[in-house]
């Protein structure tokens, strides 16, 4: 490893960083996958409201509308993640990565 990949891995801010970045990470994957298993519990415990129509004599049944919304919601935490990530995680990697120039 080069000198200036160790000063960046040890420096403060950086190690700051990671732990946002994981701990936020990890907040959302664990949003994400309670999502996926309550439709999985659904499907497997309570198959007949994923059977049931979405109102009334609709052809469109609840469990077509619960999957479009996953996956609209899927689509929405990419962007949060994203979005944080481009604003908040790129600035304080840079601003790491100055230090390490510095030192």
């Amino acid at each position: 490893m080069t000198p200036f990949n160790e000063r960046i891995l040890n420096n403060p801010q950086f190690r700051a960083l990671v732990a946002r970045r994981n701990r936020f990470s990890f907040t959302l994957a664990a949003i994400v996958l309670s999502v996926y298993a309550g439709f999985v519990g659904v499907a497997v415990f309570a198959p007949g409201l994923f059977a049931a129509s979405f109102h009334g004599t609709s052809a469109w049944a609840l469990g077509l509308i619960a999957g479009f919304l996953i996956q609209g919601f899927a689509f929405v935490m990419t962007g949060i993640y994203t979005r944080r990530a481009n604003s908040e995680f790129d600035r304080l990697a840079r601003e790491a990565i100055r230090a390490g120039d510095a030192a």
